[in-house]
């Protein structure tokens, strides 16, 4: 989130035809790659040995086996400051929503692929009494300053995720163990900051942060072929960034940390009551996933900072 939250829920997933993109960047590690054993005894199981099956299972991970069908990832976690010489302070707690469908794609090449649209919000809370907030008194520079919250639409991958692609045979980036599936990513964020100038390379300025991810969950309904949604996927996510744009914090040294869960929900109606009421009164098309033919440019939170403070699109809360 520059921020991609996840997408990236994914929010992440590799594309062998190519590459990984998160919010037009690109590169993503798969940590590990363990071998993995089918678990046995139970209808028709995918191997996460084959490649197709492989990607069909990553699929499951992110959404659905189903095209079209709306998936919802709730997540949930708190901000705090990083800055030399002092304690992190507990700035924010936040809920949000990725919001996402896939769809097949297929060709002789490449075998058995998927693309996914998706957008997603997170909405900043008091971290004393849970509310959501509108504005926030900055410690450090003693100033209120106005709460954007995240609303990236879309964020949509870019290429598909193949089962023989350029770099070769998919590998699922996961550990089984006694039923268990787990799955680490890693994505260095690092290029040109949307609010900067023509210079960064020069006088610097690029944006840089850190996203690290953990899935995690059952096998039982992951591998079952005969279903195509697993019910039993979660996710931890930290990220290491700089100061919010709307912090103004200008040059002052420090970064923001972000640590939190999610996992997901079945239906849009299962959600947390401030995260539902808030996009079904701020924030309605969120509640669904973008066409699943959408071909726009994806958003992040910098560039819609931008937009929206140049006017380029209406402000939800004014």
């Amino acid at each position: 989130m520059k921020m991609h939250l996840w997408g990236q829920f994914e929010f992440l997933t590799r594309s062998n035809g190519g590459y990984m993109k998160k919010h037009n960047i690109i590169s993503f590690l798969f940590l590990s790659f363990f071998s993995l054993t089918i678990i046995e005894g139970k209808g028709e199981w995918l191997d996460p040995n084959n490649p197709e099956d492989a990607v069909k299972i990553m699929r499951k991970v992110s959404s659905s086996l189903i095209d079209n069908e709306p998936t919802y990832f709730w997540f949930y976690g708190s901000v705090y400051s990083h800055k030399l010489g002092e304690k992190d302070r507990h700035l924010f707690d936040y809920q949000g929503l990725n919001v996402r469908a896939t769809k097949t794609v297929t060709n002789e090449e490449h075998g058995y692929g998927y693309e996914y649209v998706s957008r997603e919000v997170l909405f900043y809370l008091d971290p004393k009494t849970g509310e959501l907030i509108p504005q926030w008194e900055n410690p450090w520079t003693g100033k209120t300053v106005d709460i954007i919250h995240i609303a990236n639409d879309p964020v949509n991958s870019r290429y598909p995720t193949y089962a023989y692609g350029k770099r070769g045979p998919f590998k699922l980036p996961a550990v089984v163990q006694g039923g268990h599936f787990m799955m680490n990513m890693e994505i260095p964020l690092f290029y040109p900051n949307p609010l900067g100038g023509d210079f960064q390379k020069q006088v610097g300025g690029y944006y840089q942060a850190h996203e690290m991810f953990n899935w995690f969950g059952r096998t039982d309904d992951l591998f079952d072929e005969s279903k195509p949604t697993s019910t039993d996927v979660n996710v931890g996510w930290a990220r290491s960034a700089q100061w919010l744009p709307w912090m103004e914090m200008g040059s002052i040294e420090g970064s923001t940390l972000y640590h939190g869960l999610g996992k997901r929900v079945a239906l849009f109606e299962d959600l947390p009551e401030v995260l539902k009421n808030t996009i079904r009164e701020k924030y309605p098309k969120y509640e669904f996933p973008p066409p699943i033919d959408d071909d726009r440019p994806n958003m992040t939170s910098w560039i819609y900072y931008k937009k929206l403070i140049n006017g380029d699109i209406p402000n939800p809360w004014e």
